[in-house]
């Protein structure tokens, strides 16, 4: 059989994973990669969000089980405690040129998203889930308020409206620390939006996470930790990982990159999406089950989530992104 040029060039693709081949590992993580670049910046964005929700909610439900044990204060310190060396160990930041003022803003950042991550474990152990999601909304929903315009504002407003709706503040039969946990958490919230968009924009990236988060371990270990160590076991603490990369390791890395390509006020309204999943987490996973006024107030906050993502792109060409999966390259 004679050998010709095409049927080496056909050889060499089969080999190497070309059309008339399976693509090698190699060759599959570049065309995803390929395709997410090439993906509008506010759908990308609004994808990771979502997904980042979904990973928040799913990981407060997981806590839940840990209360009994070391607290819910006690909880949100292990997650934090195991998220720190984690991204010390893939993102390596003494590998990174650092200014002050970034180090001062992702070291603030480390003390808001203790603070988050604390208050709002100890409002969901008071409160109903949907309902302390609903309340932490109100940071997210400020900055939307404070920086919208036109039909943002629109969105905005229907996004209050359910989470009105959701929370039913008339009702009168919560529990008041649950909610001043709860709003505490809110204010930490919008802060949180606000110095990661600083943060992500200033340090290429997700290495401002692998400073602010031992900043965050730290601090909740100041607060809560001589109260949690001695009801710490070695079971619940090796359990602490799979808590952390539910939250905060997949959904910070995940927001962090969406606030890279989403305006503060798309990325304020699309979480108002975010009491909507709690609520439907807390009815599968908790048995919590919402009224009618709330089943209304979910429709309201995912047709506002759905408008931020028409409305809400953002310009990253004059950022340090460099791709969905921006973490720098080191030997």
């Amino acid at each position: 059989m004679a050998i010709t040029d095409s049927s080496i060039n056909g050889a060499t693709q089969n080999r190497h994973g070309g059309a008339s081949g399976r693509s090698s590992p190699r060759q599959y993580s570049l065309s995803c990669v390929n395709v997410l670049r090439r993906m509008p910046p506010a759908r990308l964005g609004v994808s990771g969000a979502v997904v980042a929700m979904f990973t928040v909610q799913l990981g407060v439900a997981a806590s839940v089980g840990f209360f009994d044990r070391i607290g819910a204060a006690g909880t949100a310190w292990l997650r934090l405690a195991w998220a720190a060396p984690v991204f010390l160990l893939f993102a390596r930041p003494w590998r990174t040129r650092w200014t002050s003022a970034n180090l001062l803003t992702c070291a603030a950042l480390g003390v808001v998203t203790a603070s988050l991550t604390l208050c709002f474990l100890s409002a969901v152990a008071r409160i109903p889930l949907g309902t302390a999601s609903a309340l932490e909304f109100l940071g997210p929903l400020t900055i939307a308020l404070l920086r919208s315009r036109g039909t943002a504002l629109l969105w905005a407003a229907a996004a209050a409206a359910g989470v009105v709706l959701m929370t039913q503040p008339w009702a009168g039969d919560i529990d008041p620390v649950g909610v001043a946990f709860a709003l505490v958490a809110a204010t930490s919230w919008g802060a949180y939006i606000l110095l990661t968009q600083r943060a992500g924009d200033a340090v290429v990236g997700v290495q401002a996470l692998a400073v602010s988060m031992p900043v965050a371990a730290l601090a909740a270990t100041a607060v809560v930790g001589p109260s949690t160590f001695g009801r710490l076991s070695w079971p619940v603490f090796l359990s602490g990982i799979g808590l952390a990369l539910l939250m905060p390791i997949i959904p910070l890395t995940l927001e962090f990159l969406a606030l890279r390509r989403l305006t503060t006020a798309a990325f304020g309204i699309l979480m108002s999406v975010e009491p909507a999943i709690a609520l439907l987490i807390g009815l599968v996973l908790l048995g919590q089950i919402p009224q009618l006024a709330a089943a209304v107030g979910l429709l309201l906050v995912v047709a506002a989530g759905v408008g931020a993502e028409r409305a809400g792109g953002r310009d990253i060409a004059d950022h340090n992104d460099k791709g969905p999966c921006a973490v720098r390259a080191v030997p």
